[in-house]
C-alpha cells in the first residue's frame, strides 16, 4: 500500500511538472468600452490613455464606443461580461455617480463593478456660443429669468454630469421650478452637446472642461465659470470661489477603468502597473492638462471610496432639487 501511495504521489508530481504552466494575463486583445459617444469627455480621455497604454500592455488594447442611456448601455455590457480582465470599461462620473444618483431604477448598481483605478479629475465649465452676446453667468441667469421656459441647455444624456451640472448651477443662482424654466436637450455625448451650442440649437452647456477646451481655445465659445478653487489655463473665467458659490465645487468629473465584479488580484495588479506608467507619459499629460484635467491615479480602494463619497453628495442634491428620474 505504501509503495502504491508513493508511486501515485510521484506520478502526480511528475504530471504536475510536465503540465504546461498557466499563461500569464493577458494572452489576447483587451476590449475597452467607452459608454458614451465620440468627441465627449470620456472618449477624449479614454483614447488618450489607450494611446499611452499601447506600448506598455503586452496585448492590443481595442477601444470602442457603446453609447446609450447616459452610459448605461456600455456599462451593462461590461457588468455582464466574464470577469477575466478582457472586457473593461472607461467608467465616468455620469455613468457611475450622477446617473445612479438620479435614477434608482438603473439596471446596474455601482457595486457591481471592480474598479482598477481613477486616473483623471476634471472641473466643470459652463460655456455659451461666442455669438450669443452672453459673457457672464449673471447674464445667463438673467436670460433664464427673463425668458422662462425658452432657454435650452444640452447635455451628454439624461442623468449625465452636464444634465445635473446645469440644473445645479441655476439652482445655486436661485432659479426655481427648473423643469419649467429651462429646457433640457439630451444628446449621445459631450461632443454632440457642444455641437448643439455651436450650432445655436442649445443656449449653454455645463460639463467637463476637456471636451469644451477646443471650442474655448478657438474662440467659438465663451466660458462663464469653472468649478475649481483656482483658475484653469485656457479658460478665462472666474472660479466658483470668486463667484461666491463654493458649494459648486462638488461638480467635478472623473474617469477611471472598471471591470465586472470579481476581477482577480493578478488583473488588478497588472493594471495598477500599466496605469502608473501610462499616466507618466508626457504626451498624455500634456493632452490632459491642456483641457483643464488633473491627472491623479488612485488605487482601487481609494477609487471605491471616492466614487461612493461622490455618489452620496450627488444623491443628496438629487433629493434636495427633486431631480430623481422615475
Amino acid at each position: 500500500m505504501k509503495k502504491t501511495l508513493i508511486a501515485l504521489t510521484l506520478g502526480t508530481a511528475t504530471a504536475a511538472l510536465a503540465a504546461p504552466a498557466m499563461a500569464e494575463y493577458p494572452t489576447r486583445p483587451i476590449q475597452m468600452i467607452i459608454p458614451f459617444g465620440p468627441g465627449g469627455a470620456t472618449d477624449l480621455s479614454a483614447r488618450a490613455l489607450a494611446t499611452a497604454l499601447t506600448p506598455i500592455v503586452p496585448q492590443p488594447v481595442v477601444v470602442s464606443n457603446r453609447a446609450g442611456a447616459g452610459g448605461t448601455t456600455g456599462s451593462v455590457a461590461v457588468r455582464d461580461a466574464d470577469a477575466d480582465g478582457y472586457t473593461l470599461l472607461f467608467a465616468r462620473v455620469g455613468s457611475h455617480t450622477v446617473n445612479p444618483a438620479m435614477n434608482p431604477n438603473l439596471p446596474f448598481t455601482i457595486d457591481e463593478f471592480s474598479y482598477l483605478g481613477i486616473y483623471e479629475i476634471n472641473p466643470v465649465a459652463c460655456v455659451v456660443n461666442s455669438n450669443s452676446g452672453i459673457t457672464t453667468l449673471d447674464e445667463l441667469v438673467a436670460k433664464v429669468n427673463d425668458n422662462p421656459g425658452e432657454v435650452l441647455f444640452s447635455s451628454a444624456g439624461v442623468g449625465t454630469l452636464p444634465h445635473f451640472g446645469a440644473l445645479m448651477v441655476l439652482d445655486a443662482y436661485g432659479i426655481t421650478d427648473l423643469a419649467d424654466n429651462v429646457i433640457h436637450i439630451p444628446t449621445e455625448g459631450d461632443g454632440q452637446a457642444l455641437t448643439a451650442v455651436l450650432q445655436g440649437t442649445s443656449d449653454f452647456y455645463c460639463g467637463s472642461t476637456s471636451p469644451a477646451a477646443p471650442f474655448v481655445q478657438s474662440g467659438q465659445m465663451v466660458p462663464l465659470m469653472v468649478t475649481s478653487s483656482e483658475r484653469i489655463d485656457g479658460f478665462d473665467a472666474p472660479t466658483v470661489d470668486e463667484l461666491g458659490k463654493p458649494e459648486l465645487k462638488a461638480l467635478v468629473g472623473w474617469t477611471g477603468i472598471a471591470g465586472p465584479a470579481g476581477l482577480s488580484d493578478e488583473v488588478s495588479a497588472k493594471w495598477g502597473e500599466w496605469m502608473a506608467a501610462a499616466v507618466q507619459d508626457e504626451t498624455f499629460l500634456n493632452f490632459m492638462t491642456s483641457g483643464g484635467s488633473v491627472v491623479e491615479l488612485m488605487s482601487p480602494a481609494d477609487s471605491v471610496t471616492f466614487i461612493n463619497d461622490a455618489y452620496e453628495v450627488f444623491r443628496r442634491l438629487v433629493v434636495e432639487l427633486d431631480l430623481e428620474i422615475d
